[in-house]
């Protein structure tokens, strides 16, 4: 603990009695699934968190850019939601440094009591089987592609090593599970490392092909695709449409936010992280958090701003599909694929780590570990996520509700009220700047909740009657 922190060694004695941290039993302490100490490098943690929070979302980050402008997305939306998602780790943090706890169910538990843990175990869960369902849904759809391009053929010939659900119930069974029963966190950060490198790759595939493709973008026939822009209408010249647009707002643009802050949540895996972090200090996290929400940012800024140069209007919301477009068999392009595959599936493990120990902590909170329940608890998971990518047909559904509900649930208003809750008013007095700070940080994240909601609803019934004479 920090020496601010110094006066509330009693909390200790108090978390213990009411069970927010294991009993004593004599002078040996009984160890519990979330009770170990630290043996995580910090590099090794930095991996981890940034691992958690490059998913799926960089994919369509090149789209958003094309319904907000190169201004709104850069400047504003995406330094914006960054320097919030660190600011709400340090409110999550030193509500954890006060009252001695690094579990967020167990935040909750001490902020609002039974119903708080509940609301927290919930909402993890539903953001992280989303992250994992988008995860997947990238591996059913690109994995049958990649395989088609490497066997030569023009089109899915019905194959069953060509069908999606088949593909992702295999990667399930062969990769992700034997990982996701790995006991600590701190294990997948070798993988996490690999992933990130995976997707390094992909960033400066992005840029290369920024200068290789011409506008307007043409197919492997050289027919003059801009007449196919998404969500802009019928192109007429090239002139506008090869230019970048500084400032922009669409139909499409409601659900840009949403996916901005679906692709900056790591929260569910901070405080775990935290656990497993090696001479764990709030700043030491802290730390750990602000280089990870850096690095991010600049791979999300990059990716986003040579992917949206390269097809400006033309731009799908899965990057990659665009780029198959041009010359489905681009050997690069099947690289990147694969590279972008093998960094998402790697993923799955990190994100699901945060449910199997919110379940746990509903289920059995004062069980010790064992390793039936562990296993038995990944295997469910993956089995439910499996079932909800054969059958959501779209990833931005996933993007667009998710980001919507949960995100702001998890960057805003949790942290922000269980820091209001839980920092003594001896420490901190109510009506004192920070826990003001607090609280209309929370009112945001339930305004942008609200608002996103509202626009995504408007724009499918917008879409649907569109649709119907």
């Amino acid at each position: 603990m920090t020496s601010g922190f110094c006066r509330f060694d009693g909390l200790d004695a108090l978390a213990e009695q009411e069970e927010f941290l294991p009993h004593k039993s004599g002078s040996k302490k009984e160890i519990h699934f979330t009770d170990f100490e630290g043996k995580t490098s910090f590099g090794m943690s930095i991996f981890n968190l940034s691992n958690a929070i490059m998913g799926s979302g960089i994919l369509g980050l090149a789209f958003a850019m094309s319904n907000t402008g190169i201004i709104l997305l850069c400047e504003i939306l995406l330094v914006f939601i960054a320097i919030l998602s660190a600011y709400s780790i340090h409110l999550l943090l030193k509500s954890a440094g006060v009252v001695g706890i690094r579990a967020y169910e167990q935040l909750g538990n001490r902020a609002f009591g039974h119903p708080g843990k509940m609301l927290a175990a919930v909402i993890i869960t539903v953001h992280n089987i989303g992250a994992m369902s988008s995860y997947l849904f990238i591996v059913k759809s690109e994995l049958p592609l990649v395989i088609q391009a490497f066997l030569g053929k023009q089109e899915n010939t019905g194959e069953w090593f060509l069908n999606g659900n088949f593909l992702i119930i295999i990667v399930s069974a062969l990769i992700i599970l034997p990982l996701a029963t790995m006991k600590q966190l701190g294990y997948l950060g070798y993988t996490s490392g690999f992933s990130l490198s995976c997707m390094v790759f992909f960033l400066i595939s992005v840029i290369y092909k920024k200068f290789n493709i011409p506008c307007p973008l043409e197919d492997e026939d050289h027919h003059n695709l801009s007449h196919l822009s998404h969500g802009h209408g019928y192109i007429n010249g090239t002139d506008d449409f090869c230019e970048a647009k500084m400032f922009t707002i669409n139909s499409q643009t409601a659900y840009t936010i949403p996916i901005l802050a679906f692709a900056f949540v790591c929260h569910p895996e901070v405080l775990p992280i935290y656990t497993e972090l090696r001479d764990a200090t709030k700043k030491r996290m802290q730390n750990v958090a602000n280089i990870s929400i850096l690095a991010m940012f600049i791979m999300y800024l990059l990716t986003a701003l040579f992917g949206y140069l390269t097809f400006y209007g033309n731009v799908e919301s899965e990057l990659l599909h665009t780029y198959s477009r041009v010359d489905p068999l681009d050997v690069l392009v099947l690289c990147v694929r694969l590279a972008v595959l093998v960094a998402v599936t790697l993923t799955v493990p990190v994100v699901l780590f945060p449910i199997r120990r919110a379940l746990l902590q509903i289920l059995f909170p004062d069980k010790p570990f064992h390793w039936a329940r562990h296993i038995i608890i990944a295997f469910c998971l993956i089995s439910l996520v499996n079932l909800l990518v054969i059958f959501v047909p779209s990833i931005r559904d996933i993007f667009g509700l998710i980001g919507a509900t949960s995100a702001p649930s998890l960057i805003f208003i949790l942290p922000g009220i269980f820091y209001i809750r839980i920092v003594p008013e001896e420490q901190e007095p109510m009506f004192s700047r920070s826990k003001i700070q607090a609280a209309c940080f929370a009112a945001v994240g339930f305004i942008f909740m609200v608002m996103s909601l509202s626009f995504i609803i408007i724009d499918w019934v917008t879409g649907d009657v569109s649709h119907n004479p």
